[in-house]
C-alpha cells in the first residue's frame, strides 16, 4: 500500500539492516527495503518473515500513515499464515538433521491428495446422478437409499389418505353399505401401510382397492411403475458400489521403498509389486510417472509436471504375468529423467514417482487400478531386493515376510551419465592400447624381415642357418596369401633359395 499522505523525511532508496533469525546463528541482511513502512521479506523456508521499520525516531506521523502501516502489517501476517509451513531441515530428538517433510501427490495407499474447490458448475453432478450416488461414501449412500424409499412411501401414503378423505370414506367407517376406495383405510397410518404393501408388492390381503374408485386405480398403476423404477435405480447403485474393484486393489501391494543398483552394468531404478490373492489379475499393465515441478526456458513455471518413466513399454516388459511378486525395473538411460542424478543429488532432490498397476479382475471381469508413490527419501541408492522365492516339494514357496526387505550392494555413487562416459573412456583406452600393441608387433616383424634381406644381399654364396629360416617363413606366408600378393615384403622362390 502506497502511503502518499505520510510525512516521511527523505531517506535512501535501499537499506541494509542486520536481522537475526530466531534459533539460527548466522546474521542475514534485508535486501533493498523500499520507502514504504512495514516491508516484509519471505525467506526460503516460507515460514520466516523479516519486517523492517524505516521510520526515523522523533518524526510525528499522521494518522493515515499509522493506519496504512497497521494494514500492511496485518496483510503480511495474514499472508504468512496462508503460506505452507515447510521447514527445510528439522531437528530430531537428539539434534540430528532430518529430511524435510514433502506433501505427497498420491498417498502410499493410492489416494490422491487433490481437493477440488471453487466449483461453480455443480449442476453437472446432477446430470450424472448415478455416478454421483456411486461415488458417495457408505454413510451418505445408505442415507440416500433409506430416504428414497421412505419419501416415496410417505408421498403415496399421503395421496391415498387424501383420496379417502375427499371421497368421504373416513366419514362412513361404520357404514357397511358404503364402498370405499380402499377397504380398511381408516387413517393416515393405514394409508401409509397400504402404500408400503403396494410398492413392495407384499399384499397381505386386508387392505384392498375396490373397483368403485377409478382415481385409485390410476394411482395404483403409477405407484407400481415408479416403485419398480426406484427399486431398479437404488438396487443398481448399491450393487455397483458393492462390486466396485477398489477393494481388490487392497490385495495388490507395492514395496515400501524403491532401490537403485546395477543390472548388467547399467543403473536401474527398481520397485517390487505383488498380488496376495490366488485369483489373478488378467492383462496386468504397469505404468510410472515422475511428478516434479519445473521451469521452462521461457520462464514458465509448471507445478507438478508429469513425466513418463519407461518400465519396458518398448520391449513389452510392462505387461506382467503377476502370479508371483515381480521386481519392476526402469533402466536409467539417456531418455530417463534420472540420467544426470547421482547419489548426492538424490539426497537433495525433491520429486515423487507414482506407479500405477492396471488389470482386469478375473472373478468379476471389471477393471482394477492400484496406485502407490515413492518420494525421493524413499529411494535407496545401492540396495537390492532380497529374494523371497524358494523351491518346495511340487511348488514354489513365496515368503512375503521378505517382500519389503533390501540389502546393500556395491554401486557407484555417480550418475548414469557419468558412468556411461567412464565406460566409453575405458572402452576407447582398451581399443587404442590393443591397436598400439598390434602396431608394435607389426613394426617388429617388418624390421626382422629387413635384417634378413640385408644378410641375403651381402652374402657371396648360398646362406644357411638363420637366413634359411627367414626365407622359409616368408615362403610360408606367401603360400597362404598367394604369390605376389604379400604387401610390404619381398617374395622369393624356392629356386632362388636353393641357389
Amino acid at each position: 500500500m502506497a502511503l502518499e499522505d505520510s510525512a516521511f523525511p527523505s531517506r535512501p532508496e535501499s537499506l541494509s539492516l542486520p536481522v537475526v533469525e530466531k534459533g539460527k546463528g548466522p546474521v542475514q541482511e534485508a535486501s533493498e527495503v523500499t520507502a514504504s513502512t512495514g516491508v516484509f521479506d519471505v525467506s526460503e523456508d516460507l515460514g520466516h518473515v523479516v519486517t523492517t521499520d524505516t521510520t526515523q525516531p522523533g518524526v510525528n506521523r499522521s494518522w493515515k500513515s499509522k493506519l496504512a502501516e497497521r494494514q500492511a502489517n496485518a496483510a503480511s501476517e495474514e499472508y504468512v499464515k496462508k503460506l505452507p509451513r515447510v521447514v527445510e531441515k528439522e531437528r530430531g530428538r537428539f539434534g540430528w538433521a532430518k529430511r524435510r517433510k514433502t506433501q505427497r501427490y498420491v498417498e502410499k495407499n493410492g489416494r490422491c491428495n487433490v481437493s477440488h474447490g471453487n466449483m461453480r458448475e455443480t449442476y453437472r453432478y446432477l446430470t450424472d446422478i448415478f455416478t454421483t450416488l456411486v461415488d458417495l461414501n457408505w454413510r451418505c449412500s445408505l442415507f440416500v437409499f433409506v430416504m428414497a424409499y421412505a419419501i416415496t412411501w410417505l408421498f403415496f401414503g399421503a395421496i391415498w389418505y387424501l383420496i379417502a378423505y375427499l371421497r368421504g370414506d373416513l366419514d362412513h367407517l361404520e357404514d357397511e353399505t358404503w364402498t370405499p376406495c380402499v377397504n380398511n383405510v381408516n387413517g393416515f397410518i393405514s394409508a401409509f401401510l397400504f402404500s408400503i404393501e403396494t410398492e413392495t408388492t407384499i399384499g397381505y390381503g386386508h387392505r384392498v382397492i375396490t373397483d368403485q374408485c377409478p382415481v385409485g386405480t390410476m394411482l395404483l398403476l403409477l405407484q407400481a411403475i415408479l416403485g419398480s423404477m426406484v427399486n431398479a435405480f437404488m438396487v443398481g447403485c448399491m450393487f455397483v458400489k458393492i462390486s466396485q474393484p477398489n477393494k481388490r486393489a487392497e490385495t495388490l501391494v507395492f514395496s515400501k521403498n524403491a532401490v537403485i543398483s546395477l543390472r548388467d552394468d547399467r543403473l536401474c531404478l527398481m520397485f517390487r509389486v505383488g498380488d496376495l490373492r490366488s485369483s489373478h489379475i488378467v492383462g496386468a499393465n504397469m505404468r510410472a510417472k515422475l511428478i516434479k515441478s519445473k521451469q521452462t526456458q521461457e520462464g514458465e513455471f509448471i507445478p507438478l509436471d508429469q513425466t513418463d518413466i519407461s518400465v519396458g513399454f518398448e520391449t513389452g516388459d510392462d505387461r506382467l504375468f503377476l502370479v508371483s511378486p515381480l521386481v519392476i525395473s526402469h533402466e536409467i538411460d539417456c531418455r530417463s529423467p534420472f540420467w544426470d542424478m547421482s547419489q548426492g543429488q538424490l539426497e537433495k532432490d525433491d520429486f515423487e514417482m507414482v506407479v500405477i498397476l492396471e488389470g482386469m479382475v478375473e472373478a468379476t471381469g471389471m477393471t482394477c487400478q492400484a496406485r502407490s508413490s515413492y518420494l525421493a527419501d524413499e529411494v535407496q541408492w545401492g540396495h537390492r531386493f532380497s529374494p523371497m522365492m524358494s523351491l518346495a516339494e511340487g511348488f514354489f514357496d513365496i515368503d512375503y515376510g521378505a517382500f519389503h526387505q533390501t540389502f546393500e550392494v556395491d554401486t557407484p555413487s555417480c550418475s548414469a551419465h557419468e558412468l556411461s562416459l567412464a565406460a566409453a573412456r575405458l572402452e576407447a583406452h582398451l581399443y587404442w592400447s590393443i591397436s598400439s600393441k598390434l602396431d608394435e608387433e607389426k613394426w617388429e616383424g617388418s624390421s626382422l624381415t629387413n635384417q634378413s634381406g640385408k644378410q641375403l644381399d651381402n652374402g657371396k654364396g648360398g646362406v644357411v642357418g638363420p637366413v634359411s629360416f627367414t626365407v622359409g617363413e616368408i615362403t610360408g606366408i606367401e603360400e597362404q596369401s598367394g604369390p605376389g600378393e604379400l604387401n610390404g615384403s619381398v617374395t622369393t622362390d624356392q629356386s632362388e633359395s636353393e641357389a
